[in-house]
Parts: structure tokens; C-alpha cells; sequence
């Protein structure tokens, strides 16, 4: 079982890497630092979205609209905090201590 700790605090620690990522990447493209016509950037982008947006799209739809401010990531920050501190605090149900 302690595996299955490892490898759930593994997942959280990628996704959040992940997020990382991509809000900089967004904040890079904003500042037109980047720019979607480059094939590399436009993949990366492409790709950060897909695997990110089935995350935010649920946490969007309850959260009102405020134009152009998305508290997705933040929530799904929030989130993943929590997760982490549970499987912490939690830790002694997977090694049977």
C-alpha cells in the first residue's frame, strides 16, 4: 500500500507541475513572449490545454463569470493542497503503522 501513497503523491506532484507550466506559459503568450504561430509553442500549448481543461472545466461551470479573471487553477491549487496534506496526514493507513 505504501506504493499506492507514493504513487498518488507522485500524480498530485506532476499535475501541479503541470499547472505551473502552463500559467506561465498563458502569462508568456499574454505578454507576447511566445507566440502560438511558433509548431513547437503552438504543440505545447495545445497539449498543456487538453490535458488541463477536463480539470477546469467542471470547477468553471460553478464558479461565476467575472470576465477575464479564470480562479480555476487557483480552486484546483487549493485542491491539490489538500489532497496532498490528506495523504500526509493519512499516511500511517497506507504502511499499516
Amino acid at each position: 500500500m505504501g506504493t499506492l501513497y507514493e504513487a498518488l503523491q507522485l500524480i498530485l506532484q506532476v499535475l501541479w507541475f503541470i499547472m505551473i507550466v502552463h500559467i506561465i506559459m498563458s502569462w508568456l503568450i499574454n505578454f507576447q513572449v511566445l507566440n502560438l504561430r511558433q509548431p513547437l509553442v503552438a504543440q505545447i500549448w495545445d497539449g498543456l490545454n487538453r490535458l488541463l481543461e477536463p480539470i477546469y472545466r467542471p470547477i468553471r461551470r460553478m464558479l461565476p463569470d467575472l470576465g477575464g479573471l479564470d480562479l480555476a487553477p487557483l480552486i484546483v491549487f487549493i485542491v491539490i493542497i489538500i489532497a496532498q496534506r490528506a495523504l500526509a496526514n493519512n499516511a500511517g493507513f497506507f504502511y499499516g503503522v
